[in-house]
C-alpha cells in the first residue's frame, strides 16, 4: 500500500488491511519515539482511508502512550475522575482493576459506567467539540469475549435506505451525558457535573473536516431526543439506525492481543465492546486526542 509519505516513511511502513469496510494492520512504527514528518504523514494517510488502524506489539509506557498522541493533537482530560488515572490523568482507564491493580467486583460503580461501552457509541460525542479520536492499549486483554467493534459509518449513511435517510437529514440529536446514568441505574450526575457538561445538539449526518465525506453521526448511549419527533419515535429511530449500522458488512472485529494499539477516527465510525467474564482482569488505557472544531453538518 502506497501513501504521500516520504521514500523512507513508505519503506518502513507496512499497511494491511483488515476488512473490506474498514480497519488495517500497521508495522513499522514504534510508538517510544515521535513519528518524523515522512512517517506522520504516512500513518494519517492509512488512518483517513481505513479508519481504524492496528498498531501490534507497543511496549508503551502510559507517559509514551500520551507523547505519540501529541503528535496528532492535544490529550483530552476525562471530566470525571472516577475513570481518569491517578497517576497520569490524560490517561482514560477502561478496566476492571483500580489504580492499584486489584480486580473490582461488577457492582462497583466504575465497573458498572465501563461495562457501558458495550452499547453502540462515539466517544465524547456529549461535547459541543466531540474529540477526533481515541488510541486505545491493551494492557491486559481478556480471552472471555472483549473484543471491540467498529462501524464505517460514512458506508452506513451511503447504504440507509431512502426512508431513514429522509429522517436524518437536516436533522438533529441531542447527545446527553446523563442519559449514561439511565441506562445501567447508575449513580445520578451531581450538579457540578451536569454544570459541566450540559447536553448539546448535533446533526445526524456530519461531513467529515479532512476528507470531506458525509457519515451518519449517532451516539445511542447518549441520544436521548430527536430533533422534532416525541420520544418514543425518536428513540425507535435510533434503536432501528443502530441495528442497520451493526451489520457484519460494515463491522470490523479486534481480537485484542497483549500490547495492541488501536487508533479510530471518532467523526466517521462507532464502536462498542462484546461482553467478557467479570472474573477475568480487562486493562485497557485510551489516550484522546482532543477535538479542534465543532461537528459539520452536512
Amino acid at each position: 500500500m502506497a501513501f504521500s509519505g516520504g521514500k523512507t516513511a513508505l519503506d518502513r511502513l507496512q499497511v494491511r488491511s483488515l476488512h473490506p469496510a474498514l480497519g488495517a494492520d500497521v508495522r513499522g512504527v514504534d510508538m517510544r519515539a515521535p513519528l518524523d514528518p515522512d512517517s506522520f504523514e504516512a500513518v494519517h494517510g492509512a488512518w483517513m482511508q481505513y479508519l481504524v488502524l492496528v498498531f501490534p506489539a507497543q511496549h508503551i509506557t502510559d507517559a509514551e502512550h500520551v507523547a505519540f498522541t501529541r503528535d496528532f493533537g492535544e490529550p483530552e482530560l476525562f471530566h470525571q475522575t472516577i475513570i481518569r488515572s491517578s497517576r497520569v490523568p490524560e490517561i482514560f482507564r477502561v478496566a476492571n482493576v483500580d489504580d492499584d491493580g486489584n480486580l473490582m467486583p461488577p457492582e462497583h460503580p466504575t465497573v458498572r459506567q465501563v461495562s457501558l461501552a458495550q452499547f453502540w457509541h462515539t466517544d465524547s460525542s456529549y461535547r459541543a467539540i466531540p474529540c477526533t479520536g481515541p488510541l486505545l492499549h491493551g494492557v491486559e486483554v481478556s480471552r472471555t469475549g472483549g473484543e471491540t467493534q467498529f462501524t464505517n459509518m460514512y458506508a452506513v449513511y451511503e447504504a440507509l435506505p431512502d426512508s431513514l435517510k429522509r429522517h436524518v437529514q437536516g436533522r438533529k440529536a441531542r447527545h446527553n451525558f446523563g442519559h449514561l446514568h439511565t441506562l445501567a441505574a447508575l449513580k445520578p450526575l451531581t450538579e457540578e457535573e451536569k454544570a459541566a457538561m450540559p447536553p448539546v445538539w448535533q446533526p445526524m449526518v456530519r461531513q467529515h473536516p479532512v476528507t470531506g465525506r458525509q457519515s451518519l453521526y449517532i451516539s445511542p448511549i447518549y441520544n436521548d431526543e430527536i430533533e422534532g419527533m416525541g420520544a418514543e419515535d425518536g428513540k425507535h429511530l435510533i434503536d432501528e439506525l443502530t441495528v442497520f449500522a451493526a451489520q457484519p458488512c460494515f463491522v470490523y472485529r479486534h481480537y485484542w492481543q497483549p500490547d495492541d494499539v488501536v487508533m479510530w477516527d471518532n467523526r466517521c465510525t462507532m464502536h462498542q465492546v462484546t461482553p467478557h467474564d467479570p472474573r477475568e482482569r480487562r486493562v485497557m488505557h485510551r489516550a484522546t486526542i482532543v477535538g479542534t472544531q465543532p461537528v459539520l453538518a452536512a
